[in-house]
């Protein structure tokens, strides 16, 4: 017993604890929300799948180091400067999201304003969500094809820019109008900005998904990729079956109803949507009469 009782006493005399400030506590929190993060937005896009070929690739490299295979390593040695490059290069989409989805965040908001907030409790009012629905489901009776992106939180002016001015108040008979066929604004999409109308025939970027259905044409990718580049949500119209789409976050509900789409834009009114809360619809559509 006294021998056991020596060799742990030594054994902790030898072992080196480093004395913890509340400075040391702090910062393992924030690293430890860092990497939690980019471990999660890693799994929620393409670079997982990248990631996963890195892996192998290193793995491939230890396998070669201990075997000792020279030449291998010297290649893997010369190349591995020009791979930091190439690896900037790749993840550059989804990179440039990151950093677009950190702006967002609400503490970043709250410490840079840079007037780019709406500084009010509601974004539209209760008739314009009205309006908006009412057009949505009358274009998508008679099959009219329609894309309407309401903006949020992000301004969308770089999009503004592309199309035509607008600026007039969010009344279903003038969407409709403006989507009507061989009219000069029925082409791109409207951007909604509070109750006005701000541009039409605007141009979005397309998403690059490839787990989107092949099935959907331009101006549901098209809905999908302004919903990945900002914070908007966007209201899709589809001119083949009349079914009305709703695109957040990069996410995309098909075939919504009219009661569903009213209650996502009275939600929005006054609160901002964020992916997980999108995700949560898709899961409740089958029970969209309960309050959100």
């Amino acid at each position: 017993m006294t021998t056991i009782n020596n060799f742990v006493q030594n054994y902790l005399s030898k072992l080196y604890i480093p004395r913890m400030q509340w400075t040391d506590f702090i910062e393992i929190i924030i690293i430890a929300v860092v990497l939690y993060n980019i471990l999660a937005w890693i799994m929620n896009t393409k670079a997982w799948a990248l990631l996963k070929g890195i892996v192998v690739v290193a793995l491939f490299a230890v396998v070669a180091y201990i075997l000792n295979l020279k030449t291998i390593l010297w290649i893997a040695g010369k190349t591995i400067s020009v791979g930091v490059i190439a690896l900037v290069i790749i993840f550059q989409p989804e990179l440039r999201r990151a950093l677009e989805q950190l702006g967002r965040k609400k503490i970043v908001v709250g410490l840079l304003n840079f007037g780019d907030g709406k500084g009010k409790d509601e974004r539209f009012s209760e008739k314009t969500a009205s309006e908006i629905t009412k057009a949505a489901f009358e274009m998508g009776a008679v099959r009219t094809g329609a894309l309407m992106v309401i903006e949020q939180d992000m301004v969308l002016e770089e999009y503004v820019k592309t199309g035509i001015q607008v600026d007039g108040l969010v009344t279903s008979q003038l969407l409709i109008n403006i989507f009507e066929h061989n009219t000069p604004l029925h082409d791109g999409a409207v951007i909604i900005r509070g109750n006005r109308i701000v541009s039409a025939t605007c141009y979005l970027p397309l998403s690059d998904n490839v787990g989107l259905s092949k099935a959907l044409g331009t101006r549901h990718r098209a809905g999908v990729g302004i919903s990945e580049a900002t914070d908007s949500l966007t209201i899709i119209v589809s001119e083949e079956t009349g079914k009305v789409s709703v695109a957040v976050g990069g996410e995309l509900i098909h075939d919504i109803d009219e009661e569903s789409l009213r209650s996502k834009l009275e939600y929005i009114r006054r609160k901002t949507i964020d992916v997980k809360s999108f995700r949560l619809w898709r899961g409740r559509l089958k029970h969209e009469r309960k309050d959100i």
